[in-house]
């Protein structure tokens, strides 16, 4: 008689793992043969995990990760030269709890995207904020918000998160004003936090990429010192599954 109304309150306190494993409890009879302790430790243990869900749901809106991949799904059968046993020790997070860095080097088409995109999921799964960002893309954002007053407040968002993925590093030479947001950027999160950097170059021709040396040095300091690489060689997995469906064939 008092389950309708139980159900409401628990929804108007914001408790709906509850109120749904209320529902969900109402409606099998196997229950009555639980105890009133354990009847109550599965409905705290719905919400729990209702809360949990949510919070993912919104790390996951925050971070803008380009492509939806996880590490399960990572294909250790490609012929890409991953080191498996590297990319367990990546996938279990410890790297991110010491502030160090990651750089992912290959050709395009190898999934780099795809592999920093599916270690940016797990840590946001391990409770960590992550923020996904295509290289040109974030100067183009630093430029505008240069313009309209949100420059500084940007900058913070990027020197605080645990997790930090610049994309598509090294498609063309940065300007000045991009390679002081750079700088200001490594500063913020060097011996805080954590960046994934993709690039199709190889890490010794960052440097050429940056056109004042004093600045390139001090950002490779940041960067690069302290960070695992992971060098994908091989044939381009796009291009491969191009050819099973028949897409390059000539007619």
């Amino acid at each position: 008689m008092l389950t309708h109304p139980t159900h409401d309150r628990l929804m108007a306190l914001g408790l709906t793992g509850m109120a749904k494993a209320l529902e969900e409890q109402r409606r099998n009879p196997d229950i009555e043969g639980l105890s009133f302790e354990e009847r109550l430790g599965l409905l705290v243990d719905r919400e729990a995990i209702e809360r949990e869900n949510k919070r993912l749901g919104s790390r996951l809106k925050f971070a803008g990760l380009r492509q939806t991949a996880t590490v399960e799904d990572a294909d250790m059968k490609v012929a890409r030269g991953l080191d498996k046993a590297l990319f367990a020790k990546l996938a279990a997070g410890d790297w991110i709890a010491r502030h160090q860095n990651l750089a992912i080097i290959g050709k395009t088409g190898l999934g780099k995207s795809w592999l920093a995109c599916a270690l940016g999921h797990k840590a946001c799964r391990d409770d960590r904020s992550v923020l996904y960002h295509r290289v040109p893309r974030l100067f183009d954002a630093l430029a505008l918000a240069r313009g309209d007053g949100r420059h500084a407040r940007l900058l913070k968002t990027l020197g605080r998160v645990d997790l930090l993925i610049l994309d598509d590093w090294g498609l063309s030479p940065v300007t000045h004003d991009q390679a002081r947001d750079l700088l200001e950027i490594m500063d913020d999160r060097h011996g805080r936090a954590s960046t994934i950097v993709t690039s199709q170059l190889e890490i010794e021709h960052w440097h050429d990429l940056i056109p004042n040396p004093t600045i390139a040095d001090a950002i490779l300091d940041r960067l690069v010192h302290n960070a695992h690489r992971l060098v994908l060689a091989g044939e381009s997995i796009r291009k491969r599954d191009a050819k099973k469906q028949g897409l390059d064939t000539p007619t």
